[in-house]
């Protein structure tokens, strides 16, 4: 299937730099640019669509106002920052004022939402927030059996390069919607895996942030250890750019970084294993420093305690954040507990929220479980994962996801093949990038590359240079939009 509204396809598909060739030289206004993305989305994105990709979860009314705006400014050389008049768009369970920030959630409609720090950074550079995307419902914490990319708001997410398929989670309707070329950069938030995961099986770059880089301040919660909301975009450059607003730093002295390859981090899927295997026989051939390490992985402590801090943090965070929110409604997650099952018929259609009555047990952070499940996994992803993984080098690769499984609402989750990846660093808080590498059985598939924290402009640099690689070898073409089939 061809692009399914190709008339707005030259521009959805153009990169930051090329977008402020054309402002600049006046081929190009960001109203028509904001105008044209609207109309790809109304083609393609709602329910009553050919395409119903629906990582759309609300839009700016003021989109083109402010589109206008950004124009009269740049006509008079008003030039806010490095995003002037560049559409984004951000994640739903980030807070923007005129944007619903429900979180996937019925129990948050009509709650008023604040411009959230990060958003604020976003308008004072210039950038026209062009609206909200779809999600795994409360970040895909609530239930073992979710379907990542559903939301009780906001329906299920399709995947641009093969609609049957899933657009990952819980980013992922910012990784479908940069994909798809309904905006050029986004923004997502990951607690483990949740940039990583979308970015890679909708071929995008992710960048999940140091926790702490950006603010998460009026992101609805997790986990105040893992959360960190980050830049999702079509190339590392323009990820780069975005990185650069939303933390507010600049790159210092990048030097070519060395890299270390964790051998047995694997995602199981030969063809996605052996791609990056190819991948590193290339870097290696073009003179770049690689060397293998055989890292920890994790088994079922490690996988328990995880999950035990996520829970206890997110009774803690998820009340204090409900309870701050304006507006009248749930004020706690006990309060969503009994939302959700008063309301059974719209919020657990599919699947419970088991992790939310499980949460609830935990005690929170003062409960007996969370300090001792907290210091063991930090202990493993140090001391068996991330410091003999980066020992003398700057950053360490391995593969991220293999290529995206069937979404099947009616009988819940099927994990797709991964690696153990993005669990160390979440687990410690730092950062990791996601880049795209190839295409398997014509489904994108990325790798991951970590660093220590503070890290991201080395992680950037060293994307750039993988990025140049496979550009040379194989450059990933645009989604195929293949309609559902068997197989």
């Amino acid at each position: 299937m061809t692009d399914p509204h190709a008339k707005s396809t030259e521009l959805a598909y153009l990169t930051i730099d090329e977008l402020w060739g054309r402002l600049d030289a006046r081929q190009l206004t960001s109203a028509e640019l904001v105008d044209s993305l609207l109309e790809r989305v109304r083609a393609i994105d709602g329910p009553d669509t050919a395409v119903a990709l629906n990582a759309i979860a609300a839009l700016a009314e003021d989109a083109s106002e402010v589109a206008r705006e950004r124009d009269e400014e740049r006509a008079y050389g008003q030039i806010r920052g490095p995003l002037h008049g560049i559409p984004v768009l951000i994640k739903d369970n980030i807070e923007a004022l005129g944007l619903p920030g429900l979180a996937g959630s019925t129990s948050l409609l009509g709650r008023p939402t604040r411009d959230a720090p990060l958003v604020t950074r976003l308008r004072n550079a210039g950038a026209i927030v062009l609206g909200s995307t779809n999600l795994s419902q409360w970040a895909n914490i609530r239930s073992p059996r979710s379907t990542s990319g559903y939301s009780s708001s906001g329906g299920l997410v399709g995947n641009p390069w093969a609609l049957d398929r899933s657009a990952g989670g819980s980013s992922s309707g910012s990784g479908a919607a940069v994909a798809a070329g309904l905006t050029p950069i986004a923004v997502g938030t990951e607690t483990d895996g949740s940039i990583v995961c979308p970015s890679s099986v909708n071929g995008v770059v992710g960048l999940k942030p140091t926790v702490g880089a950006v603010s998460t301040t009026y992101v609805v919660p997790i986990s105040d250890s893992q959360d960190s909301p980050g830049p999702m975009a079509r190339c590392v450059e323009d990820v780069a750019i975005l990185y650069g607003v939303l933390s507010a730093t600049k790159p210092g002295a990048v030097t070519t970084p060395r890299f270390a390859v964790a051998t047995n981090w694997r995602t199981g899927n030969p063809q996605s294993d052996q791609l990056f295997d190819d991948v590193v026989s290339e870097m290696k051939h073009r003179g770049l420093q690689l060397s293998d390490r055989e890292l920890g992985q994790p088994g079922e402590q490690e996988n328990n305690d995880e999950l035990t801090v996520m829970l206890a943090e997110l009774v803690d965070n998820m009340s204090t954040y409900l309870s701050d929110r304006p507006g009248e409604g749930v004020s706690s997650l006990a309060d969503v507990i009994a939302y959700e099952d008063e309301h059974r018929d719209i919020e657990q259609v599919y699947f419970g929220h088991e992790f939310f009555t499980q949460a609830m047990f935990t005690g929170g952070k003062a409960g007996e479980t969370y300090s001792e499940a907290r210091k063991r996994n930090l202990a493993w992803a140090h001391d068996a994962c991330l410091t003999p993984g980066l020992k003398d080098v700057d950053v360490l690769i391995a593969p991220a996801y293999g290529p995206s499984w069937k979404s099947d609402l009616p009988v819940g989750a099927h994990p797709g093949p991964a690696s153990c990846a993005t669990m160390p660093p979440a687990i410690a808080g730092w950062p990791i990038l996601c880049l795209p590498i190839g295409l398997v059985q014509d489904l994108p598939v990325g790798l991951a590359i970590i660093g220590p924290p503070q890290s991201e402009w080395t992680l950037l640099e060293a994307a750039r240079l993988i990025e140049a690689l496979i550009a040379t070898r194989s450059p990933l073409p645009r989604p195929f939009w293949n309609q559902p089939r068997r197989g």
